[in-house]
């Protein structure tokens, strides 16, 4: 039987109990670990990351604000590069990139992954080298493929025949060549939400593996006089937890280049897995580990080579959110604590923030699930099942669903999000012509501001009307 309400999942039968795997905290104060930065932990009641008071970082920049734990970030970074030494390991821009955050990505050894003009000069700005760049995306214009290959861009991840032939006009008017992988949909139903699950055949990503597309465009860009093919690029979606899904994703994609090998006669020197590993957002998300993960892919790539009799291929990995992801936290001024009393006797607690959904647009966007804390001052003792919602004026501006928070919460005590670091502030907007938050990155009681907080001013500079 459906749980559906007319009015959204949050009026569904149920929902004023809270999920299941949600358990009211013995101590209402207390940190679940797993879900913060490595650096995070409380000191009579007050949340502490990189060194410093959450409350000292914010009380310059105000609130909402993104807080960034530095060397949670590149223990990360390096957990990876260490775990799959022998593959390359891209670090995915779109989670969140800036001209720092890209210095600390190349200064770990880990290259990058773009998908627009504007995330590889963000890149370049930095000073990456464009050598150690991949550029992703499913419409590529001209001009960006043109800039691309001036810059050097080690990588394009082919995603169309159109694209394909972009690249062949580009380099016969050029002279440039072009360093390309095939993007390939291998068929795997990912067990992930449907928007970020992008290796089945019923989306806008790659070319089918079933259909023959991908081979024929293999075909095509091996042909093509001033196109270096390296090899096959699979993605089967994001926020995966386990490796079940590349073994059939693998298994496919090897066939194909077992295909390519002796029907073409080409051996392709790579292989790019994708990646999109998971997170923990809330008590019920167990991540593998960086070194786990490593063993059993490399493992399901030597065991279908050795079957199909083929040359492993030089691997790549794109961790997606599992780096930056759990080394930020978003913190928010509460404004209003609303109990609001539902047909039956029950009470919702409404608690109000001053951000939403237009610094974290993915409760609204994917039904995701956040967890939440009390960060400026120890509670008096005893809990309540809460609901945070942003200031918007949309009934669905929700940040975090359900949540134990201390009873005693009140107008003016920060709260703090955490695994905000992955498509949050990358996915902000202005909406209600809000200003988006600034990053503060912490470490060794050091912050600095690595982005700035928007000003009005900055809000009104595209606007022509006065002129």
């Amino acid at each position: 039987m459906s749980t559906t309400h007319e009015a959204g999942w949050a009026h569904a039968p149920g929902a004023l109990r809270g999920p299941a795997w949600l358990q009211a905290p013995g101590d209402p104060d207390a940190l679940v670990p797993h879900l913060w930065p490595s650096t995070a932990h409380k000191v009579d009641g007050v949340l502490h990351v990189g060194g410093l008071s959450v409350p000292d970082v914010v009380a310059n920049v105000n609130t909402p604000a993104y807080v960034l734990d530095e060397a949670d970030f590149r223990m990360r970074a390096r957990a990876f590069r260490d775990a799959f030494a022998a593959y390359d390991v891209f670090y995915a821009g779109k989670a969140f990139l800036c001209t720092t955050v890209a210095r600390w990505v190349q200064e770990e050894g880990l290259c990058l992954d773009v998908c627009s003009n504007g995330e590889l000069t963000v890149a370049l700005r930095a000073g990456f080298d464009p050598a150690r760049i991949g550029y992703h995306g499913n419409n590529k214009t001209v001009t960006e493929l043109r800039r691309a290959l001036a810059a050097g861009v080690g990588r394009i991840i082919v995603d169309s025949f159109d694209e394909l032939a972009r690249l062949e006009m580009i380099t016969a008017d050029s002279g440039m060549r072009a360093r390309v992988m095939i993007r390939v949909t291998a068929g795997v139903e990912a067990h992930t939400h449907e928007y970020i699950a992008t290796a089945h055949e019923d989306q806008k990503f790659g070319l089918s593996i079933t259909s023959g597309d991908a081979f024929e465009a293999v075909r095509r860009a091996e042909a093509a006089p001033g196109i270096d093919l390296l090899g096959l690029h699979s993605h089967i979606g994001s926020q995966i937890f386990d490796s079940s899904g590349f073994e059939v994703a693998a298994r496919r994609v090897l066939a194909l280049q077992a295909r390519i090998s002796l029907e073409l006669g080409v051996t392709l020197p790579e292989m790019d897995l994708g990646g999109g590993f998971g997170i923990a957002y809330t008590t019920q998300d167990d991540p593998a580990d960086p070194a786990r993960l490593a063993t059993e892919m490399t493992e399901i790539v030597e065991r279908e080579c050795r079957a199909l009799g083929i040359p492993a291929p030089r691997l790549s990995i794109e961790p997606g959110r599992a780096i930056v992801g759990p080394a930020m936290c978003t913190v928010y001024t509460v404004g209003t604590v609303k109990p609001v009393q539902l047909d039956g006797g029950a009470v919702r607690t409404y608690v109000s923030v001053d951000g939403g959904m237009s610094d974290n647009i993915r409760t609204a966007l994917y039904d995701a699930d956040y967890s939440c804390t009390l960060a400026s001052r120890p509670s008096a003792g005893g809990s309540v099942l809460a609901r945070v919602v942003g200031k918007h004026c949309e009934a669905g501006d929700i940040v975090v669903k359900d949540e134990f928070l201390p009873a005693d919460l009140r107008p003016g005590d920060l709260v703090a999000v955490p695994g905000t670091g992955a498509y949050c502030r990358s996915m902000a907007s202005n909406y209600n012509h809000a200003l988006r938050p600034p990053v503060v990155a912490v470490r060794d009681g050091v912050a600095r501001v690595v982005v700035r907080r928007e000003t009005e001013d900055d809000l009104l500079a595209t606007d022509m009307g006065d002129q």
